[in-house]
């Protein structure tokens, strides 16, 4: 092993870096200075990129918190009533508790799991020993929400380095994720949607890991941390802890002989350490709702019995009309009424109660986008001698693509539940409701690009014009030939799709990440803020 001096700072930090990431011995790294300075110019623009993305977060975020007035976000005010309740009386209220339901609809949040509301009603207690002031009380809640948002983003981040192996499409999955305006919105009220969007790349960055690492005890804790977040936040995201029990199976599983084969010992071991865990986290919650709820645990048939009890007379499940009780089908509701229009809209950008819509132009980028990305990741990419680098499962095939139906499933769950909820319950086309789908979505998106992205570049390649010059050695038709040296000359030079490719993702990329930043900006600045200046 090359020993170097403790002094050289660079040099040491340098080497680290390429032992970790190009998984090399320290012998075989040839230090020089140039080598130094491309490793730190290198650095540095990823250092200043990571700034500038939780700058963007800081920035947007906290105006949109602060801006907004009291109750004007979705269902804000009866949210509060929870948090608010913790906060004067330093206990978990019981859902039937008069001052907390929902005066039309008879029954209270607090049926569900409200883990978010706790942390808020904590924090404001904690804050109501320095002040009384209701305005500071309120947005220590908001600032709750915001620092679940945060820790998503951090979150985000390192899921990218999972899930991307090429920096520009980690940014470029990083901004798509954190700043589409309706997910940076749920991040400024009180709502339990922020926890549940945090919980869930919590759980997708520790699954991964753990489909990685063979789940070591450190990738396990990580998911069973985001399993219990999501099980304490939202039941609408509870498809991916279904996910997560399905994946750490099929880890296991493995095909000898014809027969599938349990490896039963790391199974049952690393089973019952992550049970063990999440039971710890959420066990309490379903205990406690089994015994003041005469033994529903979930607290959704009392919820609606407590409906049934206290709600207005034209808000209860028998007298209410939904496209049900008129004798529509599914089918109609879907295609017949403005549902799918709507909801897809409220995804993108639906602020306040569902009245401040943003540009024209931002709707369109972000459905063109999600169109072109979804078509693009379904390309058969090995038939053109292409290759993308996806999420590596140390080259189980069959593992990667039970992840991805997995991912596909954890996406639908959510959508069904929004139609079966619209079309016999309350119809309410929210794009909230859809937001567990974000990040599986992004991922397919970005991915999709890069697949486009490279195909194109292959195409282009092929065309008998096609004699370009990188500037960095790409084919020309003058280097084709079939002598010896003229072989040896152009192993050394990158093919022309590639250094095409090169060049192509990279503007891609800046630009998408520009266009999502500006439309963000727009959004909240040249739209929203105007509408709530105007109350």
């Amino acid at each position: 092993m090359v020993s170097y001096p403790v002094y050289d700072y660079w040099n040491a930090l340098f080497k680290r870096f390429y032992v970790r990431t190009k998984k090399l011995r320290l012998k075989d790294i040839d230090m020089n200075k140039t080598a130094r300075k491309s490793f730190t110019k290198h650095l540095n623009s990823q250092m200043l990129i990571a700034v500038c993305y939780f700058a963007v977060y800081f920035i947007l975020g906290l105006s949109l918190l602060w801006k907004q007035p009291f109750g004007n976000p979705p269902d804000e005010f009866n949210r509060y009533l929870i948090p608010q309740y913790i906060a004067e009386h330093g206990t978990l209220p019981n859902g039937f508790d008069e001052s907390i339901r929902i005066p039309a609809y008879g029954f209270s949040y607090a049926f569900q799991p409200i883990l978010p509301y706790m942390v808020q009603g904590y924090a404001m207690r904690l804050a109501g020993c320095f002040t009384q002031d209701g305005d500071i009380l309120f947005y220590t809640a908001r600032v709750v929400d915001f620092i679940f948002g945060l820790i998503m983003a951090v979150f985000i981040l390192l899921l990218s380095r999972k899930w991307f192996r090429d920096k520009r499409l980690q940014w470029a999955f990083c901004f798509l994720t954190m700043f589409i305006p309706q997910g940076l919105f749920l991040h400024t009220y009180v709502n339990t949607d922020s926890c549940c969007m945090m919980s869930i790349a919590i759980m997708l960055y520790g699954l991964t890991c753990c489909l990685q690492d063979h789940f070591r005890c450190r990738s396990c804790l990580i998911m069973s941390a985001g399993i219990i977040l999501c099980a304490l936040s939202y039941y609408n995201a509870y498809g991916f802890i279904l996910s997560c029990i399905l994946l750490f199976t099929a880890h296991y599983l493995s095909l000898q002989n014809g027969r599938l084969r349990l490896d039963r010992k790391p199974f049952f071991k690393k089973g019952m350490f992550i049970a063990l865990i999440v039971l710890m986290g959420i066990g309490w919650w379903f205990v406690r709702s089994y015994i003041l709820y005469d033994g529903d645990f979930l607290g959704l048939r009392t919820r609606n019995l407590c409906g049934e009890l206290y709600g207005n007379e034209d808000m209860k499940a028998d007298v209410r009309i939904t496209y049900q009780s008129m004798g529509y089908t599914i089918f109609s509701m879907l295609f017949r009424s403005d549902f799918l229009v709507l909801s897809l809209n409220s995804f993108i950008c639906m602020y306040g109660p569902m009245v401040v819509t943003t540009a024209l132009w931002i709707y369109r980028f972000y459905k063109l986008l999600f169109l072109v990305g979804i078509l693009g990741s379904l390309l058969p990419l090995s038939r053109f001698d292409g290759e993308t680098k996806g999420i590596d499962f140390s080259g189980r095939r069959a593992l990667g693509r039970f992840f991805h139906g997995n991912m596909v499933l954890c996406m639908l769950i959510p959508f069904v539940l929004s139609i079966i909820y619209s079309y016999g319950i309350d119809y309410q086309p929210q794009g909230r409701y859809l937001m567990p789908i974000l990040i599986p979505l992004c991922y397919y998106c970005i991915r999709g690009l890069e697949k486009g992205s490279r195909l194109f570049c292959i195409l282009v390649s092929r065309l008998p014009i096609s004699h370009f010059h990188s500037g960095k050695g790409a084919i020309t038709g003058e280097s084709i030939s079939k002598t010896p040296e003229a072989r040896q000359h152009r192993q050394q030079k990158r093919p022309v799709s590639e250094a095409l490719f090169d060049s192509l993702l990279t503007g891609l990329c800046g630009l998408l990440i520009l266009v999502i930043t500006a439309a963000a900006f727009l959004t909240i600045f040249g739209y929203a803020f105007p509408y709530y200046s105007a109350l």
